[in-house]
């Protein structure tokens, strides 16, 4: 039996749960913005660990998810989506992709089909080229793309020379994934597992709780909020009757802001409490007890504390 991967969280290996030879490997899920990746973990693991919505560059930091397949563990890295960066968020997020990439065995390159070759699917198979990585290329969407154009997106994707396989997929309703399943297995190295059988992720559940609120932003707002907009978990505690209290503050950059994820007469702000609430009820199995505020801060975008209270390096 060969090494353990390399574990990039630090996490000592745990004894496998099969009784024979296992397997244990890292992929990394990259992608342009809205490629479907976290829809596509999200199938994948077998539970809600990456949120989704329409907006761009919903995912921030880099997301772990752990499905176990026969014997083996694979490790999924939802990346945030690559393309070009203007800000510090934005140099931050498309950091925390790249890095995802480098300490993966295997990278799954998602590539949205309806939109075709961008020219940020260029830039990320430039960069794989500038690494030196193969990769495994899924064309997403399938069910909403014509197959002509599908034929001629994969022909000219596998001109590039990085590419291993080519599978055509649907995140959303399953279809082809079970083919990328298996390769993947096929690839990984043998190695003890890393994590417990039954963990599902490495994200805290305060981050976890934050994200599902700043999916509920985004979902019912669309686009009257910037994307800089954040959720933070101020606090969390376990009540002696088994139900949880949740307190989070939605960091927004101006007044005008803060009065549209208040609505009118409080409406808005109640609406988004509840529907995070029963997304909370469902992934925690227990009663939860959720209390919002929102807070003016025009510079959070500018601020260390809160890079590293969302996962990202500041110095990008």
């Amino acid at each position: 039996m060969t090494d353990s991967p390399t574990d990039p969280t630090g996490v000592p290996p745990t004894e496998p749960a099969p009784s024979g030879p296992t397997k244990c490997g890292y992929v990394a899920i990259l992608g342009a913005p809205n490629a479907g990746k976290s829809t596509l973990l999200n199938r994948l693991v077998g539970a809600k660990l990456s949120i989704v919505s329409p907006k761009v560059q919903t995912t921030r930091t880099r997301v772990l998810g752990i499905q176990v397949l026969d014997a083996a563990q694979i490790i999924y890295i939802d990346t945030p989506g690559i393309f070009r960066p203007k800000r510090r968020l934005d140099r931050a997020m498309v950091a925390a992709a790249w890095s995802g990439a480098a300490d993966a065995d295997v990278v799954l390159l998602l590539v949205d089909a309806e939109d075709g070759l961008t020219e940020e699917v260029k830039s990320i198979v430039s960069g794989l080229k500038d690494a030196g990585r193969r990769a495994v290329l899924a064309l997403n969407k399938i069910d909403a793309t014509r197959h002509e154009k599908l034929l001629q997106l994969a022909s000219a994707l596998d001109l590039e020379g990085i590419f291993d396989r080519i599978f055509m997929i649907s995140g959303l309703s399953g279809d082809g994934v079970a083919d990328v399943e298996k390769y993947l297995l096929d690839r990984l190295p043998l190695g003890h597992w890393l994590f417990p059988e039954d963990q599902l992720s490495d994200v805290p559940q305060r981050l976890l709780a934050a994200e599902v609120t700043r999916e509920q932003l985004f979902l019912q707002l669309h686009d009257e909020l910037p994307y800089e907009t954040t959720v933070e978990t101020e606090s969390w505690e376990e009540l002696k009757d088994g139900s949880v209290k949740i307190s989070q503050i939605v960091y927004v950059q101006r007044p005008s802001q803060k009065a549209i994820v208040l609505g009118k007469g409080g409406r808005q702000i109640k609406r988004l409490g509840e529907r995070s609430r029963l997304e909370f009820e469902k992934m925690l199995e227990q009663k939860v007890h959720l209390f919002l505020f929102v807070k003016v801060r025009e510079d959070w975008a500018e601020d260390r504390e809160r890079y590293a209270a969302i996962g990202l390096e500041f110095d990008h």
